[in-house]
């Protein structure tokens, strides 16, 4: 009988490319790593790792066995899943991946409601930015995720992951608030000789914005460059430069900037993704209906 724990290990190599990379996903040393799939090889009767220079390789009966293993694993959540929804209270723990204005702008309602709701469910939420957060969710990393995804621009496909649309949210250009001798930019090409802040490159928000400044005929002159949109709030309230904000930073509250529509008046997207295996957890339904509650409360807020 093979031993389901070395599996997944052997799973988790496929996935994370590296012992290390294994060892720190799962709080084990590399050589603890190394001995278990070791053991497994014995277990299987076949080589499963090929050295290539100083990293490994899983050989075509490794590939088999971790096919295997990822629906040996479904089926143990689902089978969790099942059991839970007997229970009559919801409970447990629910980890939580989320973008940073879904942390500042959702979460703290939705926290609120499940404290109400649900006095027994444990919620742990960490910040990733979305393609990550996709990424961990699969790889059994978190529960759940609340990603975005920006006009024009495609996550990657997780075939094992259950979406569901929560909401979208406007895209605005931001400007500093109206000072006596300054004139305030009335859209987006009137921004094209300021200095402007945006989130680091390789994000799907940059991409986004970089490239909807070019289709106005313009290279944006990007001086601050930093995934906190709050620190992106405070250098434009303080007049050091514009950007691009959306509506769900405000948390439904009046912006302390000055807004202005953008061509097209583009919208993200704001979903939940959940591994299919686990989207009956009891713990997860309510941890995503409250995300969804939280999201339309925000977005009624704003637009009222």
């Amino acid at each position: 009988m093979l031993d389901v724990r070395r599996l997944r290990l052997l799973r988790e190599l496929k996935i994370r490319g590296t012992l290390a990379g294994v060892a720190e996903a799962l709080a084990y040393s590399p050589s603890a790593v190394s001995q278990q799939l070791a053991l497994l090889e014995k277990e299987a009767g076949v080589p499963l790792l090929q050295k290539v220079g100083r990293r490994v390789r899983l050989t075509p009966q490794a590939e088999v066995l971790v096919s295997h293993t990822t629906h040996l694993l479904e089926r143990l959540e689902l089978a969790e899943a099942e059991m839970t929804t007997s229970l009559t209270t919801v409970s447990g723990t629910v980890r939580v991946a989320l973008f940073q204005s879904a942390a500042h702008a959702v979460i703290p309602q939705a926290l609120t409601l499940l404290a109400e709701e649900f006095p027994e469910l444990r919620v742990e939420v960490t910040e990733r930015e979305p393609e990550r957060g996709l990424f961990e969710v699969s790889a059994r990393d978190f529960d759940l995720v609340l990603a975005e995804q920006y006009p024009g621009h495609t996550r990657a496909h997780w075939p094992d992951l259950d979406r569901v649309n929560l909401a979208t949210d406007a895209l605005r250009l931001a400007v500093p608030p109206p000072r006596p001798g300054h004139a305030s930019p009335a859209g987006l090409t009137d921004a094209a000789d300021l200095p402007w802040v945006m989130e680091p490159e390789g994000t799907a928000s940059r991409h986004w914005a970089t490239q909807l400044c070019r289709s106005q005929g313009f290279e944006p002159d990007v001086r601050f460059e930093t995934a906190d949109l709050i620190a992106h709030i405070r250098l434009i309230e303080s007049g050091n430069a514009v950007g691009i904000l959306p509506d769900l930073i405000w948390a439904g509250a009046p912006p302390t900037v000055t807004v202005v529509d953008l061509p097209g008046s583009p919208l993200r997207t704001v979903f939940s993704a959940t591994r299919r295996s686990s989207a009956s957890r009891p713990g997860v339904l309510a941890v995503r209906q409250a995300l969804s509650r939280a999201v339309q409360r925000v977005a009624a807020t704003g637009a009222a």
